[in-house]
Protein backbone atom coordinates (compact mmCIF):
# COMPACT_ATOMS: atom_id res chain seq x y z
CA UNK A 1 0.00 0.00 0.00
CA UNK A 2 1.39 3.40 -1.15
CA UNK A 3 2.23 6.19 1.29
CA UNK A 4 -0.52 7.68 0.20
CA UNK A 5 -2.84 5.54 0.62
CA UNK A 6 -2.15 4.84 4.23
CA UNK A 7 -2.36 8.69 5.01
CA UNK A 8 -5.83 8.52 3.09
CA UNK A 9 -6.90 5.72 5.64
CA UNK A 10 -5.37 7.88 8.57
CA UNK A 11 -7.61 10.69 7.94
CA UNK A 12 -10.62 9.17 7.24
CA UNK A 13 -10.00 7.38 10.53
CA UNK A 14 -9.42 10.28 11.98
CA UNK A 15 -12.62 12.18 10.86
CA UNK A 16 -14.62 9.02 12.04
CA UNK A 17 -13.02 8.90 16.05
CA UNK A 18 -15.22 11.47 16.70
CA UNK A 19 -18.22 10.54 15.19
CA UNK A 20 -17.88 6.83 16.31
CA UNK A 21 -17.29 7.96 19.59
CA UNK A 22 -20.92 9.92 19.71
CA UNK A 23 -22.54 7.05 18.08
CA UNK A 24 -20.89 4.95 21.17
CA UNK A 25 -22.19 7.43 24.08
CA UNK A 26 -25.53 7.92 22.18
CA UNK A 27 -26.31 4.13 23.23
CA UNK A 28 -24.97 4.69 26.79
CA UNK A 29 -28.08 5.84 29.60
CA UNK A 30 -26.97 8.24 30.85
CA UNK A 31 -27.04 10.65 27.54
CA UNK A 32 -30.46 9.79 27.32
CA UNK A 33 -31.26 10.57 31.27
CA UNK A 34 -28.54 12.62 32.81
CA UNK A 35 -27.35 11.25 36.27
CA UNK A 36 -28.33 14.87 37.76
CA UNK A 37 -32.05 14.00 36.83
CA UNK A 38 -31.97 9.91 38.02
CA UNK A 39 -33.85 8.84 40.65
CA UNK A 40 -32.62 5.53 42.34
CA UNK A 41 -33.88 2.91 44.68
CA UNK A 42 -31.95 0.79 46.48
CA UNK A 43 -33.42 -2.47 48.30
CA UNK A 44 -30.97 -4.11 50.44
CA UNK A 45 -28.58 -1.42 51.20
CA UNK A 46 -28.18 -1.90 54.44
CA UNK A 47 -24.98 -3.93 53.91
CA UNK A 48 -22.68 -5.55 51.13
CA UNK A 49 -23.08 -4.84 47.83
CA UNK A 50 -26.09 -2.72 47.91
CA UNK A 51 -24.53 -0.69 50.51
CA UNK A 52 -21.57 0.11 48.08
CA UNK A 53 -23.68 1.01 45.52
CA UNK A 54 -25.39 3.42 47.26
CA UNK A 55 -21.74 5.31 48.18
CA UNK A 56 -20.84 5.19 44.79
CA UNK A 57 -23.76 6.62 43.11
CA UNK A 58 -24.27 9.06 45.60
CA UNK A 59 -20.70 10.02 44.57
CA UNK A 60 -22.06 10.16 40.92
CA UNK A 61 -23.87 13.03 41.25
CA UNK A 62 -27.57 11.45 40.74
CA UNK A 63 -30.66 13.51 41.90
CA UNK A 64 -31.60 11.17 44.30
CA UNK A 65 -30.40 7.87 46.23
CA UNK A 66 -33.24 5.94 47.96
CA UNK A 67 -32.03 3.17 50.46
CA UNK A 68 -33.80 0.22 51.77
CA UNK A 69 -33.02 -2.04 54.47
CA UNK A 70 -34.79 -4.07 57.50
CA UNK A 71 -32.46 -2.67 60.10
CA UNK A 72 -32.91 0.61 61.04
CA UNK A 73 -29.70 2.16 62.69
CA UNK A 74 -27.77 0.38 59.77
CA UNK A 75 -29.58 2.61 57.09
CA UNK A 76 -29.37 5.57 59.35
CA UNK A 77 -25.22 4.74 58.92
CA UNK A 78 -25.84 4.72 55.16
CA UNK A 79 -27.65 7.40 54.80
CA UNK A 80 -24.82 9.40 56.38
CA UNK A 81 -22.55 7.84 54.78
CA UNK A 82 -23.85 9.34 51.49
CA UNK A 83 -24.72 12.57 52.67
CA UNK A 84 -20.94 12.86 53.04
CA UNK A 85 -20.16 11.49 49.34
CA UNK A 86 -22.58 13.26 47.83
CA UNK A 87 -22.66 16.63 45.96
CA UNK A 88 -24.73 19.44 46.87
CA UNK A 89 -27.76 18.72 43.91
CA UNK A 90 -28.20 14.60 45.13
CA UNK A 91 -30.74 13.96 48.00
CA UNK A 92 -30.29 10.79 49.94
CA UNK A 93 -33.72 9.22 52.00
CA UNK A 94 -33.13 5.97 54.28
CA UNK A 95 -36.36 3.93 54.54
CA UNK A 96 -37.06 1.00 56.58
CA UNK A 97 -38.69 -1.80 55.13
CA UNK A 98 -38.62 -5.51 54.36
CA UNK A 99 -38.67 -6.17 50.91
CA UNK A 100 -41.01 -9.39 50.89
CA UNK A 101 -43.85 -7.88 53.28
CA UNK A 102 -46.30 -5.66 50.28
CA UNK A 103 -47.25 -3.25 52.92
CA UNK A 104 -43.91 -2.22 53.43
CA UNK A 105 -42.71 -1.79 49.59
CA UNK A 106 -46.18 0.27 49.16
CA UNK A 107 -45.29 2.39 51.81
CA UNK A 108 -41.96 2.68 50.47
CA UNK A 109 -43.67 3.59 46.72
CA UNK A 110 -45.90 6.29 48.35
CA UNK A 111 -43.49 8.14 49.75
CA UNK A 112 -41.61 7.92 46.47
CA UNK A 113 -43.99 9.13 44.24
CA UNK A 114 -44.80 12.06 46.84
CA UNK A 115 -41.39 12.70 46.97
CA UNK A 116 -39.44 12.57 43.43
CA UNK A 117 -42.92 11.69 41.30
CA UNK A 118 -41.29 8.18 40.87
CA UNK A 119 -38.26 6.71 40.17
CA UNK A 120 -35.76 5.70 37.06
CA UNK A 121 -33.70 2.93 38.46
CA UNK A 122 -34.32 -0.01 40.99
CA UNK A 123 -32.29 -1.74 42.49
CA UNK A 124 -32.40 -5.35 44.25
CA UNK A 125 -29.61 -6.37 46.33
CA UNK A 126 -31.32 -8.13 49.49
CA UNK A 127 -31.18 -11.76 50.18
CA UNK A 128 -30.21 -14.85 52.55
CA UNK A 129 -27.82 -17.49 52.19
CA UNK A 130 -27.59 -21.07 53.37
CA UNK A 131 -24.56 -23.28 53.38
CA UNK A 132 -25.52 -26.79 54.27
CA UNK A 133 -25.89 -30.08 51.89
CA UNK A 134 -29.66 -30.58 52.05
CA UNK A 135 -29.55 -33.73 53.72
CA UNK A 136 -27.42 -31.78 56.58
CA UNK A 137 -30.24 -29.53 56.85
CA UNK A 138 -32.64 -33.00 57.38
CA UNK A 139 -29.68 -33.93 60.07
CA UNK A 140 -29.71 -37.12 58.28
CA UNK A 141 -27.98 -39.83 59.81
CA UNK A 142 -27.90 -43.35 58.24
CA UNK A 143 -31.26 -44.53 57.23
CA UNK A 144 -34.52 -42.53 56.44
CA UNK A 145 -35.14 -39.16 57.85
CA UNK A 146 -37.89 -38.76 59.81
CA UNK A 147 -40.97 -36.10 59.65
CA UNK A 148 -39.18 -34.08 62.24
CA UNK A 149 -36.37 -33.67 59.99
CA UNK A 150 -38.19 -32.96 56.78
CA UNK A 151 -40.03 -30.70 58.76
CA UNK A 152 -36.90 -28.78 59.51
CA UNK A 153 -36.02 -28.77 55.76
CA UNK A 154 -39.52 -26.88 54.72
CA UNK A 155 -38.83 -24.46 56.96
CA UNK A 156 -35.31 -23.72 56.20
CA UNK A 157 -36.51 -23.26 52.26
CA UNK A 158 -39.55 -20.95 53.31
CA UNK A 159 -36.51 -18.55 55.20
CA UNK A 160 -34.51 -18.65 52.19
CA UNK A 161 -37.49 -18.73 49.62
CA UNK A 162 -39.13 -15.47 51.33
CA UNK A 163 -35.78 -13.51 51.25
CA UNK A 164 -34.06 -14.80 47.97
CA UNK A 165 -37.73 -15.32 45.94
CA UNK A 166 -40.56 -13.56 47.28
CA UNK A 167 -38.51 -10.03 48.05
CA UNK A 168 -37.72 -10.18 44.65
CA UNK A 169 -40.68 -10.52 43.56
CA UNK A 170 -43.18 -8.59 45.83
CA UNK A 171 -40.33 -5.37 45.42
CA UNK A 172 -41.47 -6.31 40.87
CA UNK A 173 -45.11 -5.92 41.40
CA UNK A 174 -44.88 -3.25 43.57
CA UNK A 175 -42.38 -0.91 41.07
CA UNK A 176 -42.72 -1.94 37.84
CA UNK A 177 -45.89 -0.10 37.07
CA UNK A 178 -44.62 2.93 38.76
CA UNK A 179 -41.30 2.60 36.73
CA UNK A 180 -42.87 2.33 33.13
CA UNK A 181 -45.36 5.42 34.55
CA UNK A 182 -42.69 8.19 35.69
CA UNK A 183 -39.45 7.19 33.98
CA UNK A 184 -38.21 7.63 30.38
CA UNK A 185 -35.31 5.46 30.69
CA UNK A 186 -36.53 3.03 33.38
CA UNK A 187 -34.07 -0.06 34.48
CA UNK A 188 -34.08 -2.64 36.74
CA UNK A 189 -30.97 -4.20 38.40
CA UNK A 190 -31.04 -7.76 40.06
CA UNK A 191 -27.63 -8.26 41.71
CA UNK A 192 -27.71 -12.69 42.06
CA UNK A 193 -25.12 -15.31 42.23
CA UNK A 194 -23.38 -17.63 39.76
CA UNK A 195 -24.82 -20.29 42.14
CA UNK A 196 -27.98 -19.58 39.84
CA UNK A 197 -26.66 -20.85 36.89
CA UNK A 198 -23.62 -23.45 37.55
CA UNK A 199 -25.06 -25.48 40.81
CA UNK A 200 -22.68 -26.05 43.87
CA UNK A 201 -22.79 -28.65 46.53
CA UNK A 202 -23.81 -26.89 49.76
CA UNK A 203 -25.76 -24.49 48.00
CA UNK A 204 -28.69 -26.66 47.62
CA UNK A 205 -31.11 -24.16 48.96
CA UNK A 206 -29.62 -21.02 48.33
CA UNK A 207 -28.62 -22.05 45.18
CA UNK A 208 -32.47 -22.88 43.83
CA UNK A 209 -33.72 -20.03 45.21
CA UNK A 210 -31.58 -17.91 43.80
CA UNK A 211 -32.61 -19.07 40.72
CA UNK A 212 -35.65 -18.46 40.79
CA UNK A 213 -35.35 -15.09 41.21
CA UNK A 214 -33.10 -14.77 38.43
CA UNK A 215 -35.94 -17.02 35.92
CA UNK A 216 -38.56 -14.30 37.22
CA UNK A 217 -36.78 -11.11 36.22
CA UNK A 218 -35.70 -13.09 33.24
CA UNK A 219 -39.36 -13.86 32.12
CA UNK A 220 -40.73 -10.30 33.16
CA UNK A 221 -37.81 -8.64 30.71
CA UNK A 222 -40.33 -10.17 28.12
CA UNK A 223 -43.41 -9.31 29.34
CA UNK A 224 -41.65 -5.52 30.03
CA UNK A 225 -39.68 -4.83 27.11
CA UNK A 226 -40.05 -1.42 27.62
CA UNK A 227 -37.97 -1.57 31.21
CA UNK A 228 -34.20 -2.48 30.56
CA UNK A 229 -33.32 -5.80 33.10
CA UNK A 230 -29.80 -6.26 34.38
CA UNK A 231 -28.70 -9.41 35.97
CA UNK A 232 -25.27 -9.07 37.50
CA UNK A 233 -24.08 -13.15 38.75
CA UNK A 234 -21.13 -12.28 40.62
CA UNK A 235 -18.70 -15.68 42.37
CA UNK A 236 -18.18 -15.09 46.36
CA UNK A 237 -17.87 -11.79 47.53
CA UNK A 238 -16.08 -10.58 50.30
CA UNK A 239 -17.93 -9.61 53.61
CA UNK A 240 -19.80 -11.15 56.19
CA UNK A 241 -23.16 -12.37 54.32
CA UNK A 242 -22.54 -15.68 55.36
CA UNK A 243 -22.43 -15.41 58.73
CA UNK A 244 -26.28 -15.12 59.05
CA UNK A 245 -27.24 -18.33 57.03
CA UNK A 246 -30.82 -19.00 57.56
CA UNK A 247 -29.44 -23.17 57.95
CA UNK A 248 -27.22 -21.96 60.49
CA UNK A 249 -24.38 -23.56 58.46
CA UNK A 250 -20.80 -22.19 58.30
CA UNK A 251 -18.94 -21.33 54.92
CA UNK A 252 -16.76 -24.36 53.71
CA UNK A 253 -14.42 -22.42 51.02
CA UNK A 254 -11.59 -20.26 51.80
CA UNK A 255 -11.96 -17.16 53.62
CA UNK A 256 -14.11 -14.79 51.16
CA UNK A 257 -12.58 -11.54 52.73
CA UNK A 258 -9.37 -12.69 51.10
CA UNK A 259 -9.98 -14.75 47.86
CA UNK A 260 -13.57 -13.14 46.97
CA UNK A 261 -14.66 -10.33 44.67
CA UNK A 262 -14.27 -6.71 45.94
CA UNK A 263 -17.78 -5.31 46.42
CA UNK A 264 -16.34 -2.03 44.86
CA UNK A 265 -15.48 -3.50 41.77
CA UNK A 266 -19.00 -5.41 41.89
CA UNK A 267 -20.70 -2.38 42.21
CA UNK A 268 -18.70 -0.35 39.95
CA UNK A 269 -19.49 -3.20 37.31
CA UNK A 270 -23.51 -2.87 38.22
CA UNK A 271 -23.54 0.37 37.06
CA UNK A 272 -21.45 -0.27 34.51
CA UNK A 273 -24.05 -2.59 33.26
CA UNK A 274 -27.00 -0.72 33.79
CA UNK A 275 -25.04 2.04 32.25
CA UNK A 276 -24.70 -0.15 28.81
CA UNK A 277 -27.92 -2.22 29.24
CA UNK A 278 -26.06 -5.23 29.14
CA UNK A 279 -28.80 -8.35 30.16
CA UNK A 280 -26.46 -10.85 32.00
CA UNK A 281 -23.26 -10.15 33.62
CA UNK A 282 -20.94 -13.07 34.85
CA UNK A 283 -17.96 -12.08 37.47
CA UNK A 284 -15.48 -12.99 36.43
CA UNK A 285 -16.41 -12.59 32.98
CA UNK A 286 -14.69 -15.91 32.82
CA UNK A 287 -17.67 -17.45 34.48
CA UNK A 288 -20.25 -17.19 31.35
CA UNK A 289 -17.70 -19.80 29.22
CA UNK A 290 -17.77 -21.94 32.87
CA UNK A 291 -21.41 -22.19 32.84
CA UNK A 292 -21.80 -23.08 28.94
CA UNK A 293 -19.20 -25.67 30.08
CA UNK A 294 -21.16 -27.31 32.39
CA UNK A 295 -23.53 -28.39 29.83
CA UNK A 296 -20.44 -29.73 27.43
CA UNK A 297 -18.58 -31.19 30.27
CA UNK A 298 -20.14 -31.40 33.35
CA UNK A 299 -18.23 -33.65 35.32
CA UNK A 300 -15.28 -31.22 35.06
CA UNK A 301 -17.33 -28.31 36.31
CA UNK A 302 -18.65 -30.31 39.01
CA UNK A 303 -15.49 -31.80 40.13
CA UNK A 304 -14.29 -28.18 40.82
CA UNK A 305 -17.46 -27.01 42.11
CA UNK A 306 -16.79 -30.03 45.06
CA UNK A 307 -13.39 -28.99 45.18
CA UNK A 308 -14.03 -24.98 45.76
CA UNK A 309 -16.82 -25.93 48.84
CA UNK A 310 -14.57 -29.23 50.27
CA UNK A 311 -16.96 -31.45 49.70
CA UNK A 312 -16.57 -34.84 49.88
CA UNK A 313 -20.02 -36.65 49.19
CA UNK A 314 -20.81 -39.56 52.03
CA UNK A 315 -20.71 -42.74 51.04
Amino acid sequence: MSPSSLRTYFLVALALAPILTLLRRRTRRSFKLPRKNERILIVGASSGIGRTLAHQYAELGVKGVCVVGRRAENIADVVTECNSRKGPNTEIIGITGDFAEAADMVKIRTQLESLWGGIDTMIVAAGVSALLPLMEVAGAQPGNVGTDGIQHVVDVAALATRGNYVGPLVTAVTFIPLLQTSSPHPSILLVNSLAAVIPAPTRTIYASTKAASLLLYQALAIEHPVIAFTHVLPSTVEGDFRASAVDGGKAREADPNKTGLKRGAVARRCISAIERGEKNVFMPWTMGPGHLLYWIWPAFVEWRASAKYKFTPPR
